[in-house]
């Protein structure tokens, strides 16, 4: 028996052509080198596949037996090539990120909208999270990149910095006698604060942020969502901390009005994390250069 596939190519095109010649043509062979070839094989097998004759060469009935698989195994392989030319040029696949909703939303939606006008053919599949999550759908393979709020401090990953993000506390009618007024982090926590999430780096942030002043927030209520976090904030439910670019849109319809602070409140960045030393398939590479 053999594992020289090479062998099986030229009896491939010998059998499909039925002459040495022609084989040796479509393989860019000599045909001492096909005959030589035809004669390996059949001594592995230790049974003749052809039959020589004068227009060229005819498959024995064990060769007619080999032909069949052996014909089966070329048009799987010329499959696989031509998805690996599709996949390559981005004519199908798939497209698989991780992300909090509120950045799904408001920041990758658009380059997404983008990467599916230019490459229709791939699909898209987007795993909700939170940082800590995300980690994990990238490092279980689940996702081929992840969008994710920074520093993240891991060995095994990338990550590229993409934008940043400035955070803020929000309030709606409610609390309009604060409008006009500059608190400090002591007179805020007088106030009920709604937070996202503990496990959250937002959430992980700002608690970071009041300890370094010698605070400890406490929420009045968490939530699940950037969404929670503005209705609940509008409602009058209390103070809101939330991402100044995700409720641009209430603060300049007036429902939502940012709080004043005496210290200021450092940007967050937002990165596009990968796996480190891990190829990343041709449509996360060209969706990072969009993105970028």
């Amino acid at each position: 028996m053999t594992n020289n596939f090479e062998l099986y190519k030229v009896f491939y095109w010998s059998a499909k052509t039925g002459s040495l010649t022609q084989a040796a043509k479509a393989l860019y062979l000599t045909q001492p080198s096909v005959s030589h070839a035809i004669k390996q094989l059949e001594d592995s097998f230790g049974i003749p596949l052809f039959y020589r004759n004068s227009k060229g060469v005819e498959l024995t009935q064990e060769g007619a037996v080999l032909y069949s698989y052996i014909e089966q195994s070329h048009i799987l392989i010329t499959l696989a090539e031509e998805k690996m030319a599709a996949l390559k040029n981005l004519d199908s696949g798939e497209l698989r990120i991780g992300g909090s909703d509120s950045l799904f939303k408001h920041y990758v939606l658009p380059y997404l909208e983008d990467f599916h006008r230019k490459f229709p053919g791939i699909k898209l599949h987007l795993n909700h999270g939170t940082t800590p999550e995300v980690i994990t759908f990238l490092k279980e393979g689940k996702i081929d990149l992840g969008v994710v709020r920074m520093p993240i401090v891991d060995s095994q990953l990338e990550v590229r910095e993409s934008f940043q993000l400035q955070d803020c506390f929000v309030a709606g009618a409610r609390y309009a006698e604060l409008k006009d007024t500059v608190l400090s982090l002591e007179m805020l926590l007088r106030y009920p604060v709604i937070l996202f999430s503990r496990n959250s780096r937002a959430r992980m942030a700002i608690t970071e942020i009041f300890q370094s002043y010698g605070h400890t927030i406490k929420p009045e209520i968490e939530v699940g969502s950037v969404d929670l976090l503005i209705e609940f904030a509008r409602r009058g439910l209390g103070i809101s901390y939330v991402t100044r670019e995700f409720v641009s849109k209430e603060l300049e319809q007036g429902s939502l009005f940012e709080i004043k602070l005496d210290v200021p409140l450092p940007p967050s960045h937002v990165g596009i994390m990968t796996m480190r030393n891990m190829p990343l398939t041709s449509a996360a590479r060209r969706f990072i250069e969009i993105v970028r």
